[in-house]
């Protein structure tokens, strides 16, 4: 089974990564996405982070009417900071029968040589892209304003997908919510529910 990785802190998840995450299962050649949840690194301040099974459980809500889309909690049980590479090893010992990708999004393809063993990551694994307008970067890798790295983007194993531009982003929900505004537009209407019951991000 062909499984494709999005990685991501979803604090919360919202309608963006799920437009991503089914256009993804849908038009690219991937069986099933993990939605894997980036554990909290107990190395940095919490801020606005939620629990780490709080921010599952918004994920598995948001994806239990999507049969081909599946929370994972694989790296809350692994060193922090959570490295790709390490992540990767793991789920090849785990699920051997299953060929795993990388989803991201432009900006993170930028910064791609500045992972750990991104060279091994490029060898084993291909890596699903996805348009961005902004930089934002994944938790534990380096970010920065790169220029576009042209011959990362025409690597074999990386393929360019023409999937929608949506920016919508969980800091501004948060920020939202804290002001009282209604954002339920933009979350699916479980995890809109599940947050207004529990009071999140209100303070």
């Amino acid at each position: 089974m062909k499984i494709g990785l999005y990685f991501g802190t979803y604090n919360p998840i919202h309608v963006g990564h799920l437009i991503i995450a089914n256009h993804m299962a849908e038009y690219a050649d991937l069986d099933q996405i993990w939605m894997v949840v980036t554990p909290h690194n107990p190395l940095k301040k919490k801020a606005t982070l939620l629990d780490d099974q709080q921010r599952l459980q918004m994920v598995f809500l948001a994806t239990e009417d999507y049969p081909k889309i599946k929370p994972s909690d694989i790296e809350f049980k692994l060193p922090q900071p959570s490295y790709t590479v390490i992540t990767l090893e793991h789920l090849k010992e785990k699920y051997p029968n299953h060929e795993f990708s990388l989803i991201m999004g432009e900006d993170n393809l930028k910064t791609l040589h500045k992972w750990r063993n991104y060279e091994v990551i490029l060898e084993n694994h291909h890596i699903y892209v996805y348009p961005r307008l902004e930089a934002k970067g994944r938790t534990g890798e380096a970010i920065s304003d790169e220029p576009e790295n042209v011959e990362l983007k025409s690597h074999p194993k990386i393929h360019v997908i023409d999937a929608p531009i949506v920016e919508i982003s969980s800091t501004f929900i948060r920020n939202n919510i804290k002001e009282g505004k209604n954002i339920q537009p933009l979350l699916p209407p479980k995890v809109w529910e599940y947050i207004d019951h529990n009071n999140f991000y209100k303070k």
